[in-house]
């Protein structure tokens, strides 16, 4: 999607860490940490039966606003400001949709390595979703590995995609839909599956309201996306999906009952519900085996 060129980016909790030498590899925290995470177990062939969770430690303390990102001109031309303009958006939606229930959270991108609330990470977990600290990372290297790797399309929507599905993951997270799940369950139906399905979908239904949202000016953020910019972002859902990643980067075969994301046809169906739907109809904890 393209922002505008003269709307207000301003506003998100966005900010950006240098490169943080000596941190150890693994994340902490517990279940909820394992399904927030975008990209996790079979996908980097990361054991999260081995991870010790830690206390909670708070994140880094060198981080930098992107103060210097205010226009979606630069959101358009700099993937940092993309992200800036991203969370400024996504919390203008959230607000509309969930009004004094929704709360910021906040956007560290990161080179390498960081701290987080729920332990120690690397670029090699992809984007995840911190419950504890309510923070987003990203290190914005993986968009070069979603193409070079898993061999999406990559196109802008494609990375605000990401953003948005782990933004996903704190609406379930702050409106208690993450209460009471079993997240170390797998399997093609699986808690595990249908909230990173209904993540997904709420990033659809952002996608699908954003040119329709508005800065703190009365303008719009974004154009309405293209057929192309949409197929860009259904493309990077797909590359995700456990049945891809399994065949295409694992041993070849396809094993669902390791399933913790849904396969590509169903990430690419949810994201469409969301998108075309609204937020509202992306109750995947309610959906059949065969809806899912």
């Amino acid at each position: 999607m393209t922002f505008n060129d003269d709307s207000d980016i301003r506003g998100g909790r966005v900010s950006k860490r240098g490169r943080n030498v000596g941190i150890g590899v693994g994340l902490g925290g517990g279940g909820l940490v394992v399904v927030a995470v975008l990209l996790l177990g079979q996908l980097f062939g990361v054991d999260l039966s081995g991870v010790v969770p830690t206390d909670g430690a708070a994140p880094d303390s060198n981080a930098t606003a992107l103060t210097q990102c205010t226009t979606g001109a630069q959101a358009n031309d700099d993937v940092d400001c993309r992200m800036q303009a991203a969370a400024t958006s996504l919390d203008a939606y959230w607000t509309g949709v969930l009004a004094s229930k929704y709360t910021q959270p906040q956007l560290v991108l990161f080179d390498g390595a960081t701290t987080t609330g729920c332990g120690n990470a690397t670029t090699d977990v992809g984007p995840f979703y911190c419950p504890p600290d309510q923070t987003v990372y990203i290190d914005t290297s993986f968009y070069d590995e979603l193409k070079s790797r898993f061999g999406a399309t990559g196109g802008p929507l494609a990375q605000l995609y990401v953003v948005a599905h782990e933004w996903g993951h704190h609406i379930q997270n702050i409106t208690g839909i993450m209460d009471g799940l079993d997240l170390q369950d797998s399997g093609p139906t699986s808690d595990s599956v249908r909230l990173e399905l209904q993540a997904d979908c709420f990033a659809g239904a952002w996608v699908g309201g954003a040119s329709t949202t508005l800065d703190a000016h009365g303008k719009p953020f974004l154009d309405p996306p293209t057929t192309a910019q949409i197929a860009d972002a259904l493309n990077a859902a797909a590359a995700v999906g456990d049945d891809h990643i399994q065949s295409t980067l694992g041993t070849g075969q396809v094993d669902p009952e390791s399933f913790t994301h849904g396969t590509s046809a169903q990430r690419e169906k949810w994201f469409r519900v969301g998108y075309e739907k609204g937020p509202q109809q992306c109750d995947t904890f309610g959906a059949s085996s065969r809806e899912l």
